[in-house]
């Protein structure tokens, strides 16, 4: 951790040493989840620039090793994690009415979804911290990622899932190796048994929402975004929100490129939730502390009725100047259609919550016509099967008769 300074909480502004373990402020007492990773950006910008980086031929989340809190000499899994695609789908855009649009599909990573970014720094720092065992509980997404890092890296993973898990999900982990437990009940109470079972065993831990160094991961989304731009960042960033992890790693990673003085200016931040499952939304809408809220989604990897980063979650978009919104499940069903059959990518629920988010707030005039726009898809439709045919329906079924094609057509 070369260029790493320390943490800072985010509640009261206390400072304190990069220890293992140590993520609970000792002056205001804030509890896990609540600090902010600390650079030297002098350093990073002694190590590197933005035109050494333009030479790299690492396409991964490793070419920003100085933004990274890990030691360069540590062993890394061979995985390709990072460097996904970004896309101007001109059909999309013409659907929409928009001039400006980019999808940046992050299902292309190994396990398909953004959390392999979080994933791969877990491994890492496990390593580096000398432990055999990582474990986390997850919807599903944390889950794979965290069980096919592990595999890379060769060190054990224990999983904790909700029942409720999609079974291509799950099918991942077992495929990966991982020690699975399917919990019988809430999100919530998959999180607490997991949080009980890490503390006593002595895992390391892979939970984003406890472990700040994981937000570190999920940051670099942001750093690949503005370099895919030369720099010129969008005006707006559109993404799912669920525990709070991811929308809080993508403005911490706008805010280091800015801190480092490699970007000029910062974007606004759109958070977007299911309305059967918005705490967040709710809470910044009504300008108040969030409640816990009902797990009523069919985006299971965004069902979080008690999300664990809340603070960091509201905080990334209060100060962007962004906004949230929650959107039906129905009309998350008709962005998996419309992504689908106007460019060619094909996202699941969660992973295109912030498509539909964004739809509705074209609409209502909150982002223009002519607005740069990234919209983030989180994860892979083949993550969730039932819900894909869910949202297009059967496929036609015919005999073996060129007679009944033709009716059926």
């Amino acid at each position: 951790m070369e260029n790493v300074l320390g943490l800072r909480c985010i509640q009261c502004g206390k400072e304190l040493a990069a220890e293992p373990g140590v993520y609970t402020c000792p002056t205001c007492g804030s509890k896990a989840g609540i600090m902010d990773v600390i650079y030297d950006y002098s350093a990073i910008n002694r190590q590197t620039t933005r035109e050494k980086l333009s030479q790299s031929k690492d396409y991964s989340i490793f070419r920003y090793l100085p933004f990274l809190p890990i030691r360069s000499e540590t062993p890394r899994p061979h995985l390709r994690v990072g460097w996904s695609p970004l896309y101007k789908p001109p059909g999309l855009g013409k659907h929409l009415g928009m001039s400006n649009l980019y999808i940046k599909d992050d299902g292309q990573n190994p396990t398909a979804s953004l959390k392999d970014r979080a994933s791969i720094i877990a491994v890492v720092k496990a390593v580096e911290e000398n432990a055999a065992t990582v474990a986390c509980s997850s919807t599903g997404n944390a889950a794979s990622s965290l069980a096919g890092s592990a595999a890379a890296m060769g060190l054990k993973s224990v999983i904790f899932v909700p029942s409720r898990a999609p079974q291509g999900k799950v099918a991942q982990l077992l495929i990966f190796g991982a020690k699975v437990i399917s919990v019988h009940g809430s999100y919530e109470d998959t999180f607490m048994l997991s949080a009980e079972a890490i503390k006593r065993f002595g895992w390391y831990n892979r939970n984003a929402a406890i472990n700040p160094y994981l937000v570190e991961g999920k940051k670099t989304v942001a750093l690949e975004i503005a370099e895919q731009f030369q720099w010129d960042v969008p005006d707006w960033v559109v993404l799912s929100v669920g525990d709070g992890c991811t929308i809080a790693g993508v403005w911490k990673g706008f805010k280091d490129l800015y801190q480092a003085g490699w970007i000029e200016r910062l974007p606004k931040i759109v958070g977007v939730q299911s309305t059967g499952c918005c705490p967040l939304v709710d809470a910044f809408l009504e300008n108040r502390p969030w409640k816990p809220a009902e797990e009523n989604t069919l985006a299971d990897s965004i069902a979080v009725g008690v999300p664990r980063n809340p603070d960091k979650a509201l905080r990334a978009v209060r100060e962007s100047g962004g906004t949230m919104i929650a959107v039906p499940d129905e009309e998350i069903l008709e962005a998996m259609r419309e992504l689908g059959r106007t460019s060619g990518i094909f996202g699941e629920p969660a992973g295109v919550t912030g498509m539909a988010g964004l739809k509705a707030l074209v609409k209502r005039g909150v982002i223009g016509a002519d607005d740069k726009v990234v919209a983030i898809v989180t994860g892979n439709g083949l993550k969730d099967v039932k819900n894909a045919i869910a949202a297009v329906g059967e496929p036609i079924k015919v005999e073996p008769s060129i007679e009944e094609l033709m009716g059926k057509l």
